[in-house]
């Protein structure tokens, strides 16, 4: 299936819950965790997979495609690993990953690039350092830096926050290794703390004046945390755009080869020249804006 895009302690991730009357916290919960063995469904779409998409454009573009069609679309993050084993087994109509499709994932899904991202790092509002260098970042990641004293920061341990699926690789640790890396994993060490998803890590980031991690601009902006220049460069929508800031990569859409027509409706709108300024209108760099 083709798609046309030229435009003619930790708290959970489901922290929102407890503001959600009974009736609704049921409903739910019926949706996304007692999914039934398939969930197609001509009323609705569910969807789950990349918590930097989710936080940072899909939930909103769901709630914009319903007020055009009067579709629902439920939508969760987890993480691309969840999205793909949704898909997988048949949970979710449709998924959104941060990550290329690999080896490992199904031959019969999809995969369509919606929007531009860029990787992140991400410190608590109160920490003083305001800029870092690429080969600071490969140093902690090695565990060769552990103090922030080391990074020109107050003295004190520096706690990094990593996304870890608990098989095959997130789609930031994924853009991680291929990015900042060069390919190698981090060497684990006891400042290194693993979150089952980057909207986890995000929130723990939020908390701990101590913390540092990787994570997707599109997302982070949304967060309370402060978001470091790289090599002197802010990761700006131009900046990313015009590749001085160096770590873009695409958010893509998974769809399954048989994917049913309201789910193939829903991608096309996400194309679609009103799709992509909507999503350029929250922030996110859009197909539109990159040449």
């Amino acid at each position: 299936m083709q798609f046309d895009h030229t435009g003619s302690a930790a708290k959970p991730e489901i922290f929102i819950v407890k503001k959600i009357r009974p009736f609704a916290l049921i409903l739910v919960l019926s949706l996304f965790l007692c999914y039934p063995a398939k969930t197609y469904s001509d009323e609705y779409l569910t969807a789950s997979g990349c918590s930097v998409s989710n936080v940072g454009y899909l939930t909103a573009l769901a709630a914009e495609y319903e007020r055009h069609t009067g579709m629902k679309v439920f939508v969760r993050g987890g993480g691309s690993v969840v999205g793909i084993e949704d898909l997988r087994s048949g949970k979710v109509d449709f998924a959104a990953s941060c990550r290329s499709r690999d080896e490992t994932d199904p031959k019969d899904i999809d995969f369509v690039q919606v929007a531009w991202d860029a990787l992140a790092f991400i410190v608590h509002k109160s920490n003083p350092v305001e800029n870092i260098s690429l080969d600071d970042v490969r140093s902690i990641y090695a565990g060769k830096i552990s103090d922030w004293k080391q990074l020109g920061g107050r003295p004190g341990p520096l706690k990094l926050f990593i996304s870890r699926a608990r098989s095959g690789l997130s789609g930031v640790e994924a853009s991680t290794r291929q990015l900042v890396l060069n390919g190698r994993e981090p060497a684990e060490s006891p400042h290194m703390l693993f979150m089952a998803s980057s909207g986890i890590v995000e929130q723990m980031v939020e908390e701990t004046p101590e913390g540092f991690a990787t994570s997707g601009i599109t997302s982070a902006r949304k967060r309370n945390v402060k978001i470091l220049k790289v090599n002197g460069i802010a990761p700006t929508n131009k900046a990313i755009i015009q590749n001085r800031y160096p770590l873009k990569r695409p958010l893509y859409l998974l769809v399954p080869k048989s994917a049913k027509p309201e789910v193939k409706r829903f991608v096309a709108f996400t194309l679609s020249r009103e799709g992509q300024r909507f999503i350029r209108s929250l922030n996110v760099i859009s197909l539109m804006d990159v040449k």
